[in-house]
């Protein structure tokens, strides 16, 4: 089968094409290293095809779409402090990308869209954990750009037979995520904190909580949502359970061997305080379990952290940790 992965040279799109590769079929990245970095594809440079462009420019999403089976659209500005801020780019991208890849999947008459949604369509909800029949509330900016990438891609299904799923990410980590970034993962953030011997900064008390989801485990239920049972659903892709900032430290500490002591300081506007996926229906439709637990995970970015950032020269923004999934 052929693939294209939008976002492929980024921290899970590089994570799926490396799956994909292993599965023996053929790729194509579609990436404008915005965020995504040539290091990611490296190693599978010569087994993929490579098209340097933007989501933003239909004509560049044409070209990408050709020939493919099957789009895993997951190029998008990803961070809510960043939507915050800029609320204008993260549309640009996040709603008029979406929509370019969309129309060219459409004509270019591809098998199914799979459509990397976000945990933050619903918001603040008090419920947990997160069903996907709730009724959205997102909050930030970014919430909103991934709910309406969703729900035109479901409309793009009414209206013109394109087949699509979506998988609502939770708060993902692994190997890959670049704890450079100002608006990096917190847990990323956290490495490179204790990495440097600096303490991790923690928006608010630290009891907010997440359901950190492991990279492959979200690998998993992506290439799941492009089995033909999943056509015209959103699916949650998380781990079902969560765990407060305190307590990854506390993990972090057991894991490390080192003392950690964090920086508290006031909450952030967008920030949602807790969040669980409720993961019946990936389980019941697309035999979805989470593979990897969160210890597990923790311990194996951790390890990949440590081989490849120790002695970094790159300094630890305290100022814009995201835990936007």
């Amino acid at each position: 089968m052929r693939y294209l992965v939008t976002g492929g040279a980024g921290f899970i799109g590089s994570n799926i094409v490396d799956e994909l590769l292993r599965r023996a079929h053929d790729v194509t990245v579609l990436d404008d290293f915005s965020s995504g970095k040539e290091e990611n594809i490296e190693s599978v440079r010569k087994q993929i095809r490579l098209i340097r462009g933007s989501i933003c420019d239909l004509a560049v999403a044409r070209e990408a779409c050709k020939q493919a089976d099957y789009v895993l659209h997951l190029a998008a500005r990803t961070s809510v402090p960043r939507s915050v801020v800029d609320p204008l780019e993260t549309n640009r991208v996040n709603i008029d990308g979406t929509l370019n890849v969309l129309i060219a999947a459409r004509d270019a008459k591809v098998r199914r869209v799979v459509y990397a949604a976000s945990s933050a369509a619903y918001g603040e909800t008090e419920v947990l954990p997160k069903v996907e029949t709730m009724p959205p509330a997102p909050i930030s900016p970014y919430g909103v750009t991934k709910l309406v990438g969703e729900m035109y891609a479901q409309v793009f299904g009414r209206v013109y037979g394109l087949e699509n799923a979506s998988v609502r990410y939770f708060n993902v980590f692994g190997p890959r995520q670049d704890p450079a970034s100002q608006y990096s993962g917190v847990l990323s953030r956290f490495m490179l904190a204790v990495l440097q011997d600096t303490p991790p900064t923690v928006y608010g008390d630290g009891e907010q909580s997440r359901d950190f989801t492991y990279v492959d485990n979200v690998v998993d239920i992506t290439l799941r949502a492009c089995e033909p049972k999943a056509s015209g659903k959103v699916f949650n892709g998380g781990t079902g359970k969560r765990i407060s900032l305190n307590a990854v430290l506390k993990q972090l500490e057991s894991i490390t061997g080192r003392k950690i002591k964090a920086q508290y300081i006031a909450p952030r506007a967008g920030d949602i305080l807790h969040s669980q996926a409720e993961i019946a229906l990936a389980h019941q439709v697309l035999g979805y379990e989470p593979r990897v637990s969160f210890e597990d995970g923790l311990r194996r970015t951790w390890k990949w952290y440590s081989e490849n950032f120790a002695g970094s020269a790159h300094p630890a923004d305290k100022s814009e940790a995201s835990v936007a999934p």
